[in-house]
């Protein structure tokens, strides 16, 4: 009497379906370029980020303030 996970290869096999009618072939390349790119992104930002916050101990004088800032 199978089950959910002896029919979950099924389940994806029509997720992946309704995912190419609905972006069309033609766009799943590039979405998942960007998809990719977008987890480089993050991984960079993540790894990166703890070295930024520890060397910059004075914060940034720019001339856009924040809306907070602005009274």
């Amino acid at each position: 009497m199978g089950g959910f996970f002896n029919n979950a290869a099924s389940h994806w096999w029509i997720i992946l379906i309704i995912v190419v009618l609905i972006f069309g072939a033609a766009k799943l390349p590039a979405l998942a370029r960007s998809i990719g790119q977008s987890v480089n992104i993050l991984k960079k930002e993540v790894k990166g980020g703890d070295a930024d916050a520890s060397s910059s101990s004075t914060p940034e004088t720019d001339d856009t303030a924040s809306s907070t800032d602005r009274k």
